[in-house]
């Protein structure tokens, strides 16, 4: 049973705890795609895990996670993270592995990163990890990957500096170097987790281009990242908030605008904590987008949604969703293609009655109060997908479970 894991909305919806739910009873965790520019929060008691790189699932005791080939790597980042880990608490040696064909970022691609955005006429708002670079190389078979560091002849392409800096990590790469598919040939794992970053509306095909991100984070992508067929996929879940998020620059329909609603979006940021894990940015708030979620859900096959961040809205009295965009005196419940329309549209909102009540420790799903359930089974029937797991809280036991995720859809 292999299940993916993927971002439904701009990313930032809480894979990272949802991996961390389901790796209790994964053999194998795989992450397959991203590089630094991610950021997955997990929270076990007073106890904070950050990670970037490093599959969300390391943290479950005795669990292997790998890095995958969709993934680009920088490697004094990795190391960090790994020491920042171990100085919790997780013992992550022999226990974390690295596709050989994943690509590394070097140190140069992170201040071109930043240049090549400050030269453009309307910025993306990069991190400036150096991820857009490190992609660009690859697609023009210039770049290194995690197996060449042990070829001379493709170091010798590489210029002093890049190679002295590769060299200095060789040593403790090494044993962390495998051949994911074979990997997965040989091992075999029965429960296999696939874990995306970023989210689908980034997705450099299927997302708000140019706004997006340089790699794949749609679930397609999670066969190749992973080394597998795209058929040993059993099951695909997206995971979104109650609302909508998004960093950097790009179009956002349903973004808050003080004129219109108020304080809503400083609410919304203070309680859900929405500032980036990677780079600390405040992230923009809006209504939850039901037109990209179901553009979201048919585009990936989603097979079940995971609803997060529900308890954000506990404080509310009435709470709102985007069911279409109103463009140029037009209604429509299609996401545009094109960035005019998404520019242009605004979002034709349904308001739902709140629960003003808080649901922090609710653990079973009937226990919700009314108006949270009719809030889910709108969003249920909106994009004709079940909303499989919700989330009321960043700890992990703060989970409600309404199906066995590790069975086939």
């Amino acid at each position: 049973m292999n299940i993916a894991v993927i971002g439904a909305q701009w990313g930032d919806e809480g894979k990272g705890k949802i991996v961390d739910f389901l790796a209790k009873d994964a053999d194998l965790i795989v992450r397959y795609s991203g590089g630094a520019n991610a950021g997955h929060t997990i929270v076990h008691g007073d106890k904070v895990y950050k990670l970037h790189l490093i599959p969300s699932g390391v943290i479950y005791p005795g669990k292997k996670v790998i890095l995958g080939t969709g993934m680009v790597i920088d490697p004094d980042a990795l190391f960090q993270e790994l020491e920042t880990i171990s100085a919790q608490g997780v013992q992550w040696e022999g226990r974390v592995f690295i596709s050989g064909r994943a690509h590394l970022v070097l140190p140069g691609y992170k201040q071109i990163d930043i240049d090549i955005d400050k030269k453009r006429k309307k910025p993306i708002g990069t991190t400036g990890r150096g991820i857009g670079v490190t992609f660009s190389q690859k697609a023009m078979r210039d770049g290194m990957r995690l197996v060449d560091i042990y070829n001379p002849e493709r170091m010798a392409l590489l210029n002093e500096d890049d190679r002295n800096y590769l060299a200095g990590f060789a040593e403790r790469l090494k044993p962390m170097m495998v051949d994911v598919t074979s990997y997965i040939l040989h091992h075999r794992p029965t429960k296999l987790l696939l874990e995306g970053a970023q989210g689908v509306l980034l997705d450099l095909d299927l997302g708000t281009y140019p706004y997006v991100s340089s790699g794949y984070s749609a679930a397609a992508g999670a066969a190749l990242g992973a080394g597998i067929g795209p058929r040993d996929i059993d099951g695909i879940l997206g995971v979104f908030k109650a609302y909508s998020t998004r960093v950097g620059n790009g179009p956002f329909p349903t973004e808050f605008v003080q004129d219109r609603d108020g304080d809503l979006e400083h609410l919304v940021r203070e309680i859900g904590h929405e500032y980036g894990v990677t780079t600390g940015r405040p992230r923009r708030c809006g209504y939850l987008d039901l037109v990209a979620l179901k553009y979201a859900c048919a585009s990936n096959g989603i097979d079940g949604l995971v609803l997060t961040h529900l308890d954000v809205y506990d404080s509310l009295t009435s709470v709102k969703a985007c069911v279409a965009y109103e463009i140029d005196g037009s209604e429509t419940t299609d996401f545009p293609m094109g960035l005019p329309e998404l520019d242009k549209a605004k979002p034709v909102l349904q308001e739902f009655v709140g629960w003003n009540s808080p649901i922090t420790g609710i653990t079973h799903f009937d226990d919700l109060p009314q108006a949270a359930k009719d809030y889910i089974a709108f969003i249920e029937d909106y994009t004709n997908t079940a909303i499989t797991i919700v989330s009321v809280g960043s700890d992990r036991k703060q989970t409600i479970l309404r199906r066995e995720p590790w069975t086939k859809y």
